[in-house]
């Protein structure tokens, strides 16, 4: 996709852009397929709820990745995904969803400012906004495109093993580089940081900043739905970005995350994180981050775990709409 996308209000004709085709039409009518669901073109008068975008990057990553894969191996992968969660009573089906395809080459010397470009011609239309990336190091264009004129307001929750607190411009660095653009570190929460994973230094660079942690071991203890209560708890009511860094969960489950390791959270997990912070109407943007898919086990399970995040997503958000209904 080019590198100048740029989404329609509600009511406008339809993009320039042609969303990415899901593939091969599904044989059973009434089976529809996630990716055939996100491919389709949206009704334009009516208003945008989701609006997914890839920021293929990797140059900037710590470790060896070629985590740029991945958002089209994750939307190859939503072939293999129904638009019914038995589990969350919705059918995302319902969302009026767009695809944007790929910012163009993000690494590029002047990738970090096309990037935040186009997503800020994107913050005002949908309700939420998820970016596939890509290494951990889109975190700070994505918050910075998305949340740049409300950035001391803002907040921010992690799924991560990892304070992401270190000097310098890697996907080790974008929690430090938002605090110091101005995004205050009491409203941020980390949930699922990792014993070992970490220094004591960037702990006590995080505590010094005033970042709120909830430790992988306090996950092993609670449930998702009562830690995502407690991170709403401390970030009120300020439009909140999620960042999903898969290698939160136990190795054996992301094994195409070069950061993983044994010990990690669960996949279910993980997904239902993410389907109780999205279900918060706060949550106004996320990104999906540090899976290598070329990496991945040959079932590819961690670019399923990757894909399974984004319905889940939208699964939350479908439930805003759903609860918003069932209170009128």
């Amino acid at each position: 996709m080019a590198g100048t996308v740029a989404p329609q209000s509600a009511g406008s004709a339809a993009p320039a852009v042609t969303p990415l085709a899901a593939g091969p039409a599904a044989t059973d009518a009434l089976w529809p397929t996630a990716a055939s669901w996100l491919a389709r073109q949206p009704d334009y008068r009516q208003p945008l709820d989701l609006a997914v975008i890839g920021m293929p990057s990797s140059a900037r990553s710590l470790s060896p990745t070629q985590a740029h894969l991945t958002p089209a191996a994750l939307r190859q992968t939503l072939r293999r995904y129904s638009t019914w969660s038995v589990d969350r009573g919705v059918d995302i089906a319902a969302l009026a969803s767009l695809d944007l395809g790929d910012i163009s080459n993000p690494d590029a010397a002047d990738g970090f400012e096309r990037s935040q470009a186009i997503l800020r011609s994107i913050a005002p239309h949908p309700r939420l906004t998820v970016v596939l990336g890509g290494d951990n190091s889109i975190t700070y264009p994505t918050v910075l495109g998305l949340h740049r004129d409300r950035l001391p307001e803002a907040g921010l929750i992690t799924f991560d093993a990892h304070h992401d607190l270190r000097d310098g411009w890697s996907n080790g660095s974008p929690v430090r580089q938002l605090i110091e653009a101005g995004l205050p570190g009491e409203h941020i929460v980390q949930i699922g940081i990792a014993g070992f994973a970490n220094s004591k230094a960037y702990y006590d660079r995080a505590r010094e900043h005033g970042i709120h942690i909830i430790s992988r071991e306090d996950c092993h203890r609670r449930s998702a739905a009562d830690v995502i209560d407690e991170a709403r708890s401390i970030i009120g009511q300020r439009p909140t970005h999620i960042d999903v860094d898969v290698d939160v969960c136990d190795r054996s489950v992301a094994p195409g995350c070069p950061a993983s390791s044994p010990g990690g959270v669960s996949a279910q997990y993980l997904r239902d994180l993410v389907f109780h912070a999205a279900r918060w109407e706060q949550a106004v943007s996320l990104d999906i981050t540090e899976v290598d898919a070329a990496a991945d086990a040959p079932d590819g399970r961690t670019v399923r775990l990757a894909a399974l995040c984004l319905l889940e997503a939208a699964a939350g958000l479908a439930s805003r709409t759903t609860d918003d209904r069932s209170a009128s």
